[in-house]
């Protein structure tokens, strides 16, 4: 392999062959390419894009990187749901045992958070004694018992992408189309499913804030799902504002909770409730959308979901103290509330701030190494367009002993506004878009 000539293919705009990229991957995984060349690599992709060929071949090696899951033997049709990340974005933990609550397998291999997004697996582990970091033998058994497994990515999982996706990170370039395709699919591609739903966000608090840019994504990930023989789906959904009303690990694990037991926020519940149905609809379950939306919202209601969630908790080590008793979970030894200063409607100019004030405190990372504070976070007392006077409570911080509170309150002025004039605000729709190939 001689990597200068791949490099310079690239920079060129020319697309790689199948030979040069499978030549590469396989180098990169094995330590033969080193960081800095594949940092060159990624910044030419970044740069000038992939073909549509070129793009297929390149999901394709980070595929065969490592092992693909082996579910052969375990009854039952399996679907998993993916999100490009958002602020409150907690949708997968009830999604997943409300599906299986309804006869269709969820192998959910997940991921942690960075920047102003956060993790599924981060989430979950703020339930103690959660485990994750499933062997294959130990997520089979959990998904045969429950229906449902909540995982990571492993060392054998598709290797490439994890490497490529901490070299992406560190260097700035993962907002790039056929890059956050590829590691999105190389991944949900390895669980062996029979169907797949993809929430595309858009809006300032998603990596792509553009709906244009998240429904070129969407294409570029149905074209690559329909070569592989994978069935389907892509909603657009709104990230104008955090999705919920928490925002922080612990936090969202109680606003989950509120969710399997009925409750909790209407626009949590109504993509739930869309994603499940179309999983149904697809592993055959459901005759369609609306029935599919019905039966998931049934094991809400009447239960079964929040059972499958106590079984899966208690497969993985987890306290299920916690599905009785909410406030068993961990919490922040301090509270601070945030009121308005002026009467008016309350509106988020910029949602990626909500993230980022709670990442001060000690709730995110910058780095896949850094530690974080499960029990810090944001949690608010008014949804986008609700009329507020002077003096009442807009948001609670979560913190502890003062740790980055400064510099949360910062964010969060920059996050929120008043408009005092009160104008009449139309919230807009939750779901954009679905797209199928």
């Amino acid at each position: 392999m001689d990597v200068r000539r791949i490099l310079a293919t690239k920079r060129d705009g020319q697309a790689l062959s199948k030979a040069d990229i499978d030549a590469f991957i396989t180098g990169y995984v094995a330590g033969d390419v080193r960081d800095y060349e594949a940092s060159a690599l990624l910044m030419a992709i970044f740069m000038v894009g992939m073909e549509e060929d070129e793009l297929f071949h390149w999901t394709g090696a980070m595929l065969r990187s490592g092992d693909v899951m082996d579910l052969e033997g375990i009854a039952g049709q399996k679907a998993d749901k993916h999100s490009t990340g958002g602020v409150g974005d907690k949708v997968s933990i009830p999604l997943a045992p409300a599906v299986a609550a309804c006869g269709v397998r969820v192998p959910m291999v997940s991921g942690r958070g960075l920047g102003h997004t956060g993790g599924t697996l981060d989430k979950l582990e703020s339930i103690p004694g959660f485990r994750t970091a499933l062997d294959p033998a130990t997520f089979r058994r959990v998904l045969e018992r429950t229906g449902v497994a909540f995982g990571g990515q492993t060392e054998r999982l598709v290797p490439a992408d994890k490497k490529l996706y901490a070299l992406r990170d560190v260097t700035g370039l993962v907002a790039s189309i056929p890059l956050m395709a590829s590691s999105i699919l190389s991944k949900k591609l390895a669980e062996g499913l029979d169907a797949l739903v993809l929430d595309v966000k858009f809006g300032s608090g998603a990596f792509l804030a553009d709906p244009e840019r998240g429904a070129e994504l969407a294409r570029t990930m149905l074209g690559l799902t329909e070569r592989f023989g994978l069935p389907a789906t892509v909603f657009q959904t709104s990230m104008g504002q955090p999705l919920g009303l928490a925002v922080g690990h612990t936090l969202e694990i109680a606003e989950s909770l509120a969710c399997l037991a009925g409750d909790g926020p209407a626009d949590l519940r109504e993509l739930v409730t869309t994603f499940g149905g179309e999983l149904l609809v697809a592993c055959g379950a459901a005759e369609d959308l609306d029935a599919g939306r019905g039966a998931v919202a049934a094991s809400l209601d009447d239960g079964r979901a929040m059972d499958v969630f106590e079984r899966v908790v208690a497969e993985q080590g987890g306290d299920t103290a916690c599905i009785a008793d909410p406030g068993a979970l961990p919490s922040a030894p301090d509270v601070e509330t945030i009121v308005a200063e002026e009467e008016g409607v309350l509106l988020f100019a910029d949602c990626c701030a909500v993230g980022e004030a709670v990442a001060v405190l000690g709730g995110g990372r910058q780095r896949l190494e850094d530690e974080i504070d499960p029990v810090v976070g944001v949690v608010f007392h008014k949804r986008a367009g609700e009329r507020v006077r002077a003096g009442d409570a807009l948001v609670e911080i979560h913190h502890r002993d003062g740790a980055g509170l400064p510099k949360c309150r910062r964010h969060l002025a920059r996050a929120l506004w008043i408009d005092e004039i009160g104008e009449a605000w139309e919230r807009p729709p939750l779901v954009l878009s679905r797209l199928t190939a």
